[in-house]
């Protein structure tokens, strides 16, 4: 059997997996964890380990990986939360980026997409709501804490997430129209 042929007819399958997972990290989108799961089964298929083994099989070892790639990368990621100060000094994040001319670009791209997540927020229940879950409490979670249902959770951080797209799209665009 070729490679080819095997991930065309895995692949409509594995797409609804890393659909499901993706909704819990949000550093990874669902393409990441798509090709994290083809990468995994490249190295199977070249030792040969999966040559014999059923669909359903080969689905639920992807699966495995993929879960198990998201808990290792979450317990080494480093979660940055927009409102707190970063040093212990209480310095804030663009007191700590360098000011040389060759970041000033940089600078201004992240304050951009820093004002762009805020200006996404409609109220401050949308802002409590980003903090917590960049602090990687699940959904479920976050909605405990606030007294709100998980599927309200849900729907503010697509609100959140869909508004942010819309407006970088449109900058994307004014940047295109001045250059």
């Amino acid at each position: 059997m070729k490679f080819e042929f095997m991930v065309k007819r895995l692949s409509p399958t594995l797409k609804r997996i890393t659909k499901r997972l993706n909704g819990h990290h949000s550093y990874f989108d669902e393409e990441d964890l798509y090709q994290e799961a083809l990468s995994h089964l490249w190295g199977a298929f070249r030792q040969g380990s999966i040559d014999d083994k059923t669909d359903s099989y080969i689905l639920q070892g992807c699966y495995y990986h993929l879960k198990n790639h998201l808990r290792k990368v979450r317990e080494n990621a480093i979660f940055i939360s927009l409102s707190e100060p970063v040093g212990e000094d209480g310095t804030s994040w663009e007191e700590i980026i360098p000011s040389d001319e060759s970041s000033s670009f940089a600078r201004l791209e992240q304050k951009l997409k820093l004002q762009a997540i805020r200006d996404a927020c409609a109220s401050d229940r949308d802002l409590q709501v980003l903090k917590l879950l960049m602090e990687d409490l699940s959904v479920r979670e976050v909605g405990a804490r606030l007294g709100i249902s998980h599927v309200m959770v849900l729907k503010i951080r697509n609100r959140i997430r869909d508004t942010y797209a819309r407006c970088i799209e449109g900058g994307e665009r004014k940047m295109e129209k001045a250059g």
